[in-house]
């Protein structure tokens, strides 16, 4: 792995020791600047597992990804800065509804205590987790819990004043990337997929986030909320290029 050209891209310069705080460090610089999208779904690219593919598409393309791209690029890169990485697989709580085993990759990072890193959700937390700390884990405006019920793990996430929502469920099963393969495909190509549904760029900002969907950009800057629609694929093209630095050729495709 060309470690400079990956930290070039997320605009990192700090500490490269396999420590506690390079971990945060990192985990907020990835998700500041690398976007979860799933455009190459609707434009029909297929998504292949492999780190080598990763580093072309988000670090010399300069795109996003869906949570295997994102978290297996993640996953590459501390293994290469010599930290103890192991993929676990997360089944996503949707309406009440878990999905099945694969649905999402998360790592957990060992260091002198277990952490959770996850920067291919969408938007959850910027940080990792402490994986043993019962306590909430405060964010911003958020605050998280990591709660063990037997051999299940669950992640869980309330804004101020609001109820608590059980994102994702894992166990600590090891697991490789290829182990997700199937799921991915089935994210790529099944029409119950919530992938093939919708079409999405979302990143986060210093003091907020940012999101575009097939009919609104939306912008978060700390308790303030503004909204454009998109109706053409000129505005769809320039909201692209202007919040997520992504220029897409074949965005004529899209219907």
């Amino acid at each position: 792995m060309d470690i400079n050209a990956y930290l070039n891209r997320i605009k990192y310069s700090g500490s490269r020791v396999p420590v506690e705080e390079t971990l945060r460090q990192l985990h907020r610089a990835h998700l500041l600047t690398i976007p979860f999208e799933n455009l190459d779904i609707h434009l029909g690219t297929t998504i292949i597992l492999d780190d080598e593919k990763f580093i072309e598409k988000m670090v010399r393309q300069r795109r996003g990804g869906f949570c295997y791209e994102l978290n297996g690029l993640f996953a590459a890169l501390l293994r290469a800065l010599g930290f103890k990485v192991t993929m676990l697989s997360a089944r996503v709580n949707l309406e009440g509804i878990l999905g099945p085993e694969f649905d999402h990759m998360v790592l957990l990072v060992q260091l002198e205590e277990r952490w959770l890193a996850d920067v291919g959700f969408g938007a959850l937390f910027i940080e990792p987790l402490r994986m043993d700390d019962r306590k909430m884990q405060i964010q911003s405006n958020y605050a998280y819990r990591v709660k063990q019920y037997g051999d299940n793990w669950k992640v869980m996430a309330r804004e101020t004043g609001a109820p608590w929502k059980v994102f994702y469920q894992f166990t600590l099963e090891p697991r490789q990337l290829q182990d997700y393969a199937q799921m991915c495909q089935w994210h790529q190509t099944s029409p119950r997929s919530w992938h093939t549904q919708n079409r999405i760029c979302t990143r986060a900002t210093p003091d907020g986030r940012v999101t575009l969907t097939e009919t609104k950009l939306v912008i978060k800057k700390n308790s303030e909320r503004s909204e454009l629609p998109i109706s053409t694929k000129e505005e769809y093209a320039d909201a692209l290029r202007t919040h997520f630095g992504i220029e897409i050729g074949e965005i004529s495709k899209w219907e």
